[in-house]
């Protein structure tokens, strides 16, 4: 049997309350491709890594 990585998944509104932002700019990032999640039903779950991820990338100069 394979082994399950151990994986910590949240959800749109912990994602968001996270990175500070609306629930509606999280499903924006998930569905650009931007923020990986995987689709349970009709909801959406993010790997906790790649929320830290995108949290640690840098910001792009405007101007």
């Amino acid at each position: 049997m394979a082994e399950i990585p151990d994986v910590t998944f949240l959800t749109v509104a912990e994602v968001a309350k996270l990175m500070r932002v609306s629930n509606m700019t999280v499903y924006r990032m998930v569905h650009s491709g931007e923020l990986p999640a995987v689709r349970f039903g009709r909801s959406y779950r993010v790997p906790e890594s790649d929320v830290v991820a995108a949290m640690n990338r840098p910001i792009a100069n405007a101007g």
